[in-house]
């Protein structure tokens, strides 16, 4: 007879943030391998985050404490191999991520890499062939814009510090993009471009103006236009990478060649008004993310020894009393002991109404197994006090606190794909070589048809330009990123049951 026994993965392997890692695969082959185990896969419930790894095992050779040693001991040895960061950059194109990502995925040791362009860079590495440090020096080596330390290994309040000097960082260097400057600069250009290519319309259209007035505007509109454009381009094809950049460029130059520079123009025009929209887009995702990050207050007033005193947040313990007076923001997970009050859970549970609290009746036994207390009991990090004075318990130090896991979370799922987008970067990856291909080939159709070169080259320049997807190359990932805030955001309410918040980790 069978048996089966669920573990949580968050327990085994703390570092992993899905079940798309690798090392819950490794984790499965390692516990099939072990004598008594017939095998180990996730569990029904995990197709989304990590959630709970199904171990087979015969009774008659393993009692269950023995499977959960062997599962523990199987993460505690892949852990030492294998090694996950979550890094913190500026802001960047999803093209410009993409090849950032090929060039990092080439750097030996690391074994799996995601980039996100809201900033956020996930990274699996072999301990055994990189050290952290080394990750650090060679992406930015790479041009990758590290900010601060690993995202995953700063607290709450460290990271509102960190969103803080993050934010004065960005007055004084607004999101740079390359050497030149960033996204402002960026929307500029297109602003410019949308200009020029207007007034060279309007002066041919309208006006009998000398034909060398209008084309100048154009060509001004092609520089402004196409800037961006073309850095990308470069990048990607120095990487190796033939992206929509490349493919919009050459079919701008295309529209050039065949006379029709307004075409091109409003071709650049359309492609660089999508970059610039989505670099601020992704600006404002991770704006958003850095707020999150300081709902937490940075102190709290803590009773020790009969008196109080202020404390920085990453200096509570478990077991700390703290007080929280009205209309302040909770400054740790815990159990109110004393005082009554109605809280503001909205930031982290997504309640829409305050909910009541009341102290435990026994606040030792309430301790032994806070996770088990009643929901008009327990409260969270960045939840806001309303009228009542109340004296908290902490249960989980700031690191640990839901709302430090929340930020983890929507750090992770930044980095995460969706079917669609890699869909699309697959597609992506194929269609510009086709096209540039095929345009190739059309330039040499007069070779073995009967027709000048003037005609073949004007029949591979329309296909070039008619092939160049507008439609594929504006759209943005941020709606994904969205999808997927919201998805976090979803998976910690509960209604009004208060208890959504750890239910969802």
């Amino acid at each position: 007879m069978v048996k089966t026994a669920k573990i949580e993965i968050a327990i085994i392997l703390p570092a992993v943030a899905d079940t798309r890692d690798a090392c819950i695969r490794r984790l499965s082959n390692l516990l099939t391998a072990k004598h008594g185990i017939e095998k180990a896969h996730l569990a029904d419930n995990s197709s989304k985050g990590v959630g709970q790894l199904c171990i087979h095992y015969d009774p008659a050779q393993l009692t269950l404490g023995q499977v959960r040693e062997l599962a523990t001991r199987a993460g505690a040895e892949l852990d030492k191999r294998y090694g996950h960061l979550l890094l913190d950059s500026e802001t960047m194109h999803a093209r410009q991520a993409a090849t950032l990502e090929l060039r990092a995925k080439q750097i030996e040791g690391i074994l799996d890499v995601s980039f996100s362009p809201a900033g956020i860079l996930r990274i699996e590495f072999d301990r055994g062939v990189l050290e952290a440090d080394e990750i650090h020096r060679k992406l930015r080596n790479i041009g990758v814009r590290l900010i601060d330390e690993p995202v995953a290994a700063v607290d709450v309040a460290r990271s509102a510090a960190i969103a803080k000097a993050t934010e004065s960082h960005d007055r004084k260097h607004p999101h740079t993009h390359g050497s030149l400057v960033g996204e402002q600069w960026e929307l500029a250009f297109v602003f410019i471009c949308g200009c020029l290519l207007f007034a060279g319309w309007a002066i041919s259209t309208f006006t009998n103006a000398n034909s060398w007035l209008p084309w100048c505007l154009y060509l001004a509109a092609y520089c402004f236009g196409g800037y961006f454009t073309f850095r990308e381009a470069f990048k990607s094809v120095v990487a190796g990478r033939f992206e929509i950049d490349l493919l919009m460029l050459v079919a701008a130059i295309g529209a050039a060649s065949l006379g029709e520079w307004a075409e091109g123009a409003l071709l650049l025009f359309l492609f660089s008004l999508g970059h610039s929209l989505e670099h601020f887009a992704m600006g404002r995702a991770k704006r958003a993310i850095e707020a999150l990050a300081q709902l937490a207050p940075q102190t709290a007033l803590v009773l020790r020894d009969g008196k109080t005193q202020e404390i920085q947040v990453e200096l509570l313990q478990v077991g700390d009393i703290v007080v929280v007076k009205p209309n302040e923001r909770l400054a740790a997970d815990g159990f109110v002991i004393k005082g009554e009050s109605s809280i503001n859970q909205a930031p982290i549970t997504g309640e829409s109404v305050p909910v009541d609290k009341r102290p435990v009746a026994d606040s030792q036994q309430a301790a032994v197994h806070p996770e088990r207390l009643d929901a008009a009991h327990r409260v969270f990090a960045g939840s806001i006090n309303n009228n009542g004075a109340l004296q908290i318990q902490v249960t989980k130090l700031a690191s640990e606190s839901t709302l430090a896991r929340v930020v983890q979370m929507v750090n992770e799922a930044e980095t995460q794909k969706s079917p669609t987008q890699r869909l699309t970067d697959k597609f992506e990856s194929r269609f510009v070589p086709a096209v540039l291909v095929l345009v190739i080939l059309l330039l040499f159709a007069w070779t073995v048809i009967d027709e000048t070169f003037s005609k073949s080259f004007y029949r591979a320049m329309a296909v070039l330009v008619a092939a160049s997807p507008c439609a594929l190359a504006i759209s943005t990932p941020s709606a994904a990123c969205g999808a997927r805030w919201g998805a976090c955001k979803g998976r910690c309410s509960s209604g009004n049951s208060g208890q959504g918040a750890d239910h969802c980790f």
